[in-house]
C-alpha cells in the first residue's frame, strides 16, 4: 500500500509541479510513467497475501469482518482489505512462580483458598489452539489478545472457584488428578464457546503453607519408622521360629539316642573301633574290659 501511495505523489507531483513553466518540466513525463508504473506494482503487490504455514488470515474490509479466512500459501485479494493472522497451532500459557518461566514476568503464579481455609499456590500450563473457521469471531468479539482476555482470566478464576472444594493435603496428594481434570472439564465448554479448543491443562506445582509442610514430613517419617519396626519384628520372629525348631531337633536328636542305643551295641562299637586300632601300624597291645573281671587282649602280632 506504501508503494500505491508513492506511486499517486509522483504522479501528481508530475503533473502540478512540473508545468510548462517549470525547470523541471521536461521530466513530467518520466514522473507520470514512473508514478504509475509505482499505482499499478502497488495495487498488485497489496492483491497478494501470503499466509505462512500453521496460520490463517481473517480479511476485514472498512472495519467489517469476512467470514471467509485465508489459508496458507498466496491468495488474491482486494487490495483494500486488512489481513489480520491467527496462529492455529497449539500453543500454550504458562503461570508460574519461578522467575522467567512463565508468560509473564515474575511471579505469576495462582494462588488459592482450600476447603480447609489454606492458601494455596499453583503453577498452571494450558495448552489450546485457535480453531480455524472460528479465527473471524474471536477477531469480531475479543481482538487478537485472546490469550490475556480469554485464557488467562478464565484459567485463574476457574482453578479459584473449584479449589475450595479441596482440603491442601489432598491437593497436594491423593486428589491432584481429579482436581486438574475437574478444571479441565469446567474450562473446555467455555473455550470452544469463544473459538478456542482446550487439548490440555496442566497442574505444574503445589505449593503449600509451611506449617502444612512439616505437618507432612512429620507423618511420612512416622510412617517410615513404623513400616521399619514391622520389619525388624518380622525378623526376631523369623529368628525366634529358627532357635524353636532348632532346639526341637536337637531334643528329638538326644531322645534318639537315649532310647534306641543298649549296652550290647556300644560294648560291640567299641570293640569294632579298637580291633581297627589294633590293627593300625602304631598299635601294638590294647587292654580293654570284657565282662565282669574278664580282659580282652588285641594284638597285631
Amino acid at each position: 500500500m506504501s508503494i500505491t501511495i508513492i506511486g499517486i505523489a509522483l504522479f501528481l507531483f508530475s503533473i502540478q509541479g512540473m508545468g510548462k513553466d517549470s525547470p523541471l518540466s521536461k521530466f513530467s513525463g518520466i514522473g507520470k510513467g514512473v508514478g504509475i508504473l509505482l499505482i499499478v506494482a502497488g495495487l498488485l503487490s497489496s492483491m497478494v497475501v501470503q499466509i505462512d504455514a500453521g496460520k490463517v488470515g481473517v480479511q476485514s474490509l472498512f472495519g467489517k469482518v469476512q467470514q471467509k479466512t485465508l489459508v496458507s500459501g498466496l491468495n488474491i485479494v482486494n487490495p483494500l482489505i486488512k489481513v489480520t493472522e491467527f496462529d492455529i497451532k497449539t500453543q500454550n500459557y504458562t503461570m508460574s512462580g519461578v522467575q522467567d518461566e512463565g508468560s509473564k514476568m515474575g511471579d505469576d503464579a495462582i494462588r488459592v483458598l482450600s476447603a480447609d481455609g489454606l492458601e494455596v499456590v499453583i503453577d498452571v500450563t494450558v495448552l489450546f489452539r485457535v480453531v480455524s473457521i472460528k479465527a473471524p469471531d474471536i477477531l469480531k468479539e475479543i481482538g487478537t489478545d485472546y490469550r490475556n482476555v480469554i485464557i488467562r482470566p478464565m484459567v485463574r478464576t476457574k482453578l479459584r472457584d473449584n479449589a475450595v472444594y479441596y482440603d491442601a493435603i489432598a491437593l497436594y496428594s491423593s486428589k491432584r488428578d481429579e482436581f486438574q481434570n475437574r478444571i479441565f472439564e469446567s474450562i473446555k465448554n467455555e473455550f470452544a464457546s469463544r473459538g478456542l479448543e482446550l487439548e490440555s491443562l496442566l497442574v505444574r506445582n503445589i505449593v503449600l503453607p509451611e506449617s502444612v509442610k512439616v505437618t507432612i514430613e512429620s507423618k511420612i517419617n512416622a510412617e517410615q519408622d513404623a513400616q521399619k519396626m514391622t520389619f525388624v519384628l518380622q525378623k526376631e520372629r523369623q529368628e525366634a521360629e529358627r532357635k524353636r525348631v532348632e532346639a526341637q531337633g536337637i531334643a528329638d536328636y538326644q531322645k534318639i539316642l537315649s532310647t534306641g542305643l543298649s549296652d550290647k551295641l556300644l560294648q560291640y562299637e567299641m570293640i569294632k573301633a579298637n580291633k581297627e586300632i589294633a590293627v593300625s601300624q602304631n598299635a601294638k597291645v590294647i587292654i580293654m574290659p570284657a565282662g565282669k573281671n574278664m580282659p580282652v587282649f588285641l594284638s597285631d602280632k
